[in-house]
């Protein structure tokens, strides 16, 4: 885990793996975590759910994420909210990079 107390370049952070999606926590506390992702073209996580909010902020690439049955397209920049206990799930259109932001609330715990 990164300590994160000197500047990274998110996109050079993480490379793509041929049909895979690969992974790095950069950030862990008992608040929430930052994690970046990155998705070969085509690669997705199936619709489920999470007790609590995330933040998904498209580092690279093309990406759709579908929230309780509503699909979003968001490029590089774009940042878009899961909401806690709502399905949602992601493909990746183009081989992408994401910051994953979650917070955990008190009385998730």
């Amino acid at each position: 885990m990164s300590c994160l107390q000197e500047a990274i370049h998110l996109v050079e952070q993480l490379k793509y793996q041929k049909d895979s999606i690969v992974s790095q926590e950069l950030y862990s506390r008992e608040i929430g975590t930052l994690t970046l992702f990155a998705f070969d073209e085509g690669q997705q996580l199936s619709e489920h759910t999470a007790p609590f909010d995330a933040f998904v902020l498209c580092v690279e690439g093309r990406v759709e994420v579908t929230i309780d049955g509503h699909a979003h397209q968001l490029n590089s920049s774009q940042l878009i909210m899961m909401p806690a206990h709502k399905p949602h799930a992601l493909k990746a259109l183009t081989p992408f990079k994401m910051l994953l932001i979650m917070f955990r609330s008190v009385q998730e715990k």
